[in-house]
């Protein structure tokens, strides 16, 4: 194979690089490894179900150059080399600024294929109002890769809870170990009100069931019980984005539920993977959700009489 192949995105002409080289082993010894060009691939064909998780978001890419063996590029400010065509947002940070790339289109996301960006972490914001999320992450990781059912426990709690609420929520595998539950604002409250909220929220949740979750920070307080992560909730804090790979043998996917496929016993999180996440996106497993999410006002109101 070639080093360099012409592939026509849209109304682009990108050209590719190395298609045949590896960048994840296979998920079995005698599988064949993922390469560059079964990345491409799955990227194109999934992008219709992910550009509307990653349009407007500021993105952190977790590029991987020369696979697991390489080093590992957490990489948030664009790149000069970047086509000048793909967006990019300028967001402020301590001390200056950041410029990160958005992927509005399938061209961009076959291009960050192409750089080997393995994994996609976007903000929990779009532009223009990026210091305003309009979604909200619980992040539900087991101390053990065992411990899954803790998980699948929680993640009906928060969703219970949300729902009390008034807010909106689906769940995903995270293509790792655990589970993310996503609320769905309307982007009316900054990042300050929302991580405060998620933080009140969790307390609740920690104190209903002390015996199963925790709110410690530091992993020697929690005791074996489950930490209910809210920190991808502050500022230019990210989480992964639906339908993106993982950085694991195998290429596991971060992928979308339905409800009712919680509780599925032979369900983990790396149930899904390249060679069929887009079979599960065709489901629509979101598709209850509404297409916009409510102030963060009244439900805030309702959690304070829950906290008293």
């Amino acid at each position: 194979m070639p080093d360099t192949e012409s592939l026509r995105v849209g109304r682009r002409t990108l050209t590719l690089h190395r298609q045949d080289k590896p960048l994840l082993p296979a998920a079995d010894s005698g599988g064949h490894a993922i390469t560059k060009g079964d990345l491409v691939t799955y990227y194109r064909q999934i992008a219709p179900f992910m550009l509307p998780h990653l349009r407007g978001r500021p993105l952190m890419l977790e590029r991987l150059p020369d696979g697991l063996d390489g080093p590992r590029i957490m990489q948030k400010n664009t790149p000069a080399n970047f086509p000048e065509w793909i967006t990019r947002v300028e967001v402020a940070k301590e001390g200056g600024s950041v410029v990160h790339t958005v992927c509005d289109d399938t061209a961009t996301l076959v291009f960050l294929a192409d750089q080997a960006a393995i994994t996609l972490h976007r903000w929990q914001s779009r532009t223009p109002q990026v210091d305003h999320p309009d979604r909200l992450v619980f992040d539900l990781d087991p101390s053990e890769d065992s411990d899954f059912d803790t998980v699948r426990s929680a993640a009906h709690l928060v969703r219970e809870l949300l729902d009390d609420l008034g807010l909106a929520s689906g769940v995903m595998t995270t293509g790792s170990r655990g589970l993310h539950v996503v609320a769905l604002l309307n982007g009316s409250h900054g990042f300050d009100d929302v991580h405060d909220f998620a933080k009140r929220a969790a307390d609740v949740l920690a104190a209903a069931h002390p015996e199963h979750l925790t709110t410690a920070a530091r992993k020697k307080q929690r005791g074996g019980r489950l930490y209910l992560d809210v920190q991808r909730n502050a500022y230019a804090q990210t989480s992964v984005v639906p339908y993106t790979v993982r950085a694991k043998e195998g290429a596991p996917v971060a992928t979308p539920l339905a409800w009712e496929q919680l509780d599925d016993p032979a369900l983990s999180a790396r149930r899904w993977a390249i060679t069929d996440a887009a079979d599960q996106a065709r489901t629509d497993p979101w598709s209850e959700l509404p297409l916009r999410g409510r102030s963060l006002g009244p439900a805030r109101r309702k959690l304070e009489e829950l906290s008293t």
